[in-house]
């Protein structure tokens, strides 16, 4: 009585499957009945059922993938849009506390040239925010990762105190700003942790931001595109001397890695350079070559 309830219920399935998908008769089914490694093969076609499953797997393979990469691309957008709405959300809650602060919170003063050209100082990072579409980064100038300096430099340089307690351990970090429209400005911050030194660096960057000139002055260049310097300036700090020249288009940056950061952000696009000293004491390197940019602005 089993064997037959059992085979009724094969026949109920192979009836359900012959509806459904029309690759069996009841007929074929009959005869196949016994040998049920043969009635699968029919159902599935005439191709081996590894094949098959391989087929699926890497299809399953290829959509998990490309949820993968949809969700990072989703959270990136998401953190930006979060941290842009803090942002706005901090400058609506700002109070002002000097007199300039207050004239830019009332709009008085819509463009940040106002304030260069009647030589008055900014003492608030929040009035930069306002007034310039703003983007930051960080300089390399920690110590290299690997033994005996090998690898690739680190943003943040590490120092350490001795004393009675132990060792007290100071993070130091160097931040670039600028509009990519002729406004640039570098910041140092110190801290016990990375990250409030992050925010220091870029708050002192703020407020050290000046504005430099542009221009296409090199010999075998005629366009009126500012996409280099009005002329050659020089700059030092320490025993870094380092010499910046126009350049045509096309020619790029042809300086330092990180230096690169802070042309960048100026909005300067082509320059020739050459330099002399410790070159690789980064942090001399970037400070030379801000006096040099400052240098753009006498007549």
């Amino acid at each position: 009585m089993e064997k037959k309830i059992k085979n009724k219920s094969k026949m109920k399935a192979l009836e359900k499957t012959k509806k459904v998908y029309g690759t069996i008769s009841e007929e074929a089914a009959k005869e196949k009945f016994k040998d049920e490694e043969k009635v699968s093969e029919a159902l599935l076609g005439e191709g081996n059922i590894e094949e098959e499953i391989e087929k699926i797997e890497e299809k399953v393979k290829e959509e998990t993938e490309v949820v993968k990469e949809a969700v990072k691309e989703e959270k990136k957008r998401w953190g930006k849009e979060r941290k842009v709405e803090e942002a706005k959300a901090n400058l609506e809650a700002w109070i002002p506390k000097t007199k300039l602060g207050k004239e830019v919170k009332n709009k008085k003063i819509k463009n940040i040239d106002e304030i260069f050209d009647n030589n008055r100082k900014i003492l608030e990072a929040e009035i930069v925010d306002i007034l310039l579409p703003i983007k930051s980064d960080l300089i390399a100038i920690g110590q290299a990762k690997g033994k005996f300096g090998g690898g690739k430099r680190r943003a943040w340089r590490q120092t350490q105190r001795v004393t009675q307690e132990g060792g007290v351990m100071t993070f130091s970090a160097m931040a670039v700003v600028g509009d990519e429209n002729g406004h640039i400005g570098i910041g140092v911050g110190k801290a016990g942790e990375t990250l409030p030194a992050r925010d220091k660096a870029t708050r002192k960057a703020k407020l050290n931001i000046m504005k430099i000139k542009r221009g296409c002055s090199a010999f075998d260049c005629s366009c009126e595109d500012p996409h280099s310097i009005p002329f050659v300036i020089e700059g030092k700090a320490g025993s870094v001397r380092i010499k910046l020249m126009p350049a045509p288009q096309g020619t790029g940056l042809v300086v330092a890695r990180e230096l690169k950061k802070v042309l960048k952000l100026a909005g300067i696009k082509d320059v020739y350079s050459k330099t002399e000293g410790n070159i690789r004491t980064t942090f001399n390197l970037i400070k030379a070559g801000m006096d040099a940019l400052k240098k753009t602005n006498r007549q």
